[in-house]
């Protein structure tokens, strides 16, 4: 647990980087796309340093999430026979039941999956991909994906623009319980994928 909050105080340090920004958008980018770790918490690193930038934080991780959901479309349309293999062997929650479930899926109501998906801990890359392997609209996906992101990354600005001092006391208080609750939520929604599109 030592190492959980030196972690933690890492991610926190990003907020006085010069770079901090780019990193956020970047790993936004990524994680929507085929990395396997989320932007929150650096998100909420940020809003904890400076709550009064809280919003325009949310808006750069909902900005990286959106252009990568687009390139995670892109690599599941045009190159998923090339690159397949590694998200099977590689992706969290990338099995081929799970691959196959959302592809069946998306035939009945895709707004609805990819909104879900994109709002919840979901790991979201997994539906990115299988949404340009299924070829689903692209702006209804786009529109999906705006609303679902930006509703979950400015609800993290909104709280911590408002609360951000009473959140720090009670994170650094209780981050290690914190961390395992955010580590049993993120593999249930690995578990419960295949269960929640049948």
């Amino acid at each position: 647990m030592g190492f959980i909050k030196k972690l933690y105080d890492w991610v926190l340090s990003w907020a006085v980087h010069p770079f901090a920004v780019p990193a956020l958008f970047l790993l936004a980018f990524v994680e929507s796309s085929f990395f396997p770790i989320p932007p929150d918490v650096l998100l909420i690193a940020l809003a904890l340093a400076k709550p009064s930038l809280s919003l325009w934080y949310s808006t750069v991780c909902t900005a990286g999430s959106v252009v990568g959901a687009m390139f995670g479309y892109i690599i599941g349309y045009a190159f998923w026979q090339t690159l397949g293999s590694y998200f099977f062997e590689y992706i969290p929650g990338f099995t081929p039941e799970v691959f196959d479930q959302i592809c069946k899926s998306y035939e009945e109501n895709s707004y609805i999956i990819i909104f879900s998906a994109a709002f919840t801990p979901i790991p979201y890359k997994v539906f990115t991909v299988t949404a340009g392997v299924s070829k689903i609209s692209f702006l209804p996906f786009i529109m999906a994906s705006i609303i679902g992101r930006g509703a979950r990354f400015y609800l993290v600005g909104i709280l911590f623009k408002y609360f951000g001092a009473t959140a720090k006391k009670y994170i650094d208080k209780y981050l290690n319980l914190l961390t395992i609750l955010i580590v049993i939520i993120y593999f249930m929604a690995f578990y419960f994928i295949p269960e929640m599109l049948k």
